[in-house]
């Protein structure tokens, strides 16, 4: 017990630059609470006492902003930086050393029985505000962005960002050239928005050209052959 305690500790201060001695991650870390008191809410669900372990599980929310059903399955090291508004869904799986920030969902997308919410293997980071909906796997040692909304598998060592959540990095590999400090990641419905604004200024680019081109080769604009007036159009009757 008291070793899983101190790796607990010590995971807070190996993540968190802010976190200056033990007794500091002891006393300002509600994240580090709420995986505490899941251990033992999770006992109690284990063993039938489902009522009692949402019971204390619900205080345990009021007290930290942290939501963590005791049916979750949570692994060594568990780290939750800042916590609040974290939310883990009853079936949700979480391996060792995984990362997650504030504001992080790990919900179902219906009344399904059974497993539906995400596994997240080991080593993965979900950043802040980011939602991974139903019984999928963000694999091992992969990243989802801050804000990203993530409803398929993600592989293996991959960057998910955007919304829904697209991979743009692989093994290390950039599939997208964008730049992945935290404050540059990509929106794939801003970049679509962009790539229809080149598409239309280059549109109107060679509309120009073609309408310089008809008036130097002095051709008669649509119209206006055979003297034809511009009220010639007009419904007298109008």
């Amino acid at each position: 017990m008291m070793s899983r305690v101190k790796a607990d500790i010590a995971a807070v201060k190996e993540r968190d630059p802010a976190c200056l001695s033990s007794w500091s991650a002891l006393t300002n870390y509600p994240g580090l609470w709420a995986i505490w008191w899941h251990r033992i809410t999770h006992r109690l669900h284990r063993s039938g006492r489902t009522w009692l372990a949402r019971y204390i599980s619900q205080r345990v929310r009021r007290r930290t902003g942290i939501e963590i059903h005791p049916g979750a399955v949570i692994g060594e090291r568990f780290f939750i930086d800042h916590g609040m508004g974290v939310v883990i869904g009853e079936t949700s799986i979480i391996g060792d050393d995984v990362t997650l920030y504030q504001g992080v969902t790990l919900g179902g997308t219906g009344k399904e029985h059974g497993k539906r919410h995400p596994t997240v293997e080991d080593f993965a980071v979900v950043g802040v505000g980011a939602t991974v909906l139903g019984d999928i796997t963000v694999g091992r040692g992969s990243r989802v962005g801050a804000g990203a909304v993530v409803i398929a598998d993600v592989p293996e060592n991959c960057t998910v960002v955007g919304i829904p959540g697209r991979v743009v990095v692989r093994e290390g590999r950039r599939v997208d050239a964008v730049d992945l400090h935290h404050e540059d990641l990509p929106d794939p419905i801003v970049e679509m928005y962009r790539s229809v604004n080149r598409r239309v200024d280059r549109l109107e680019a060679r509309l120009a050209r073609d309408e310089d081109a008809v008036a130097e080769a002095g051709a008669v604009p649509l119209g206006k052959e055979d003297g034809a007036r511009e009220d010639d159009d007009v419904d007298p009757g109008l």
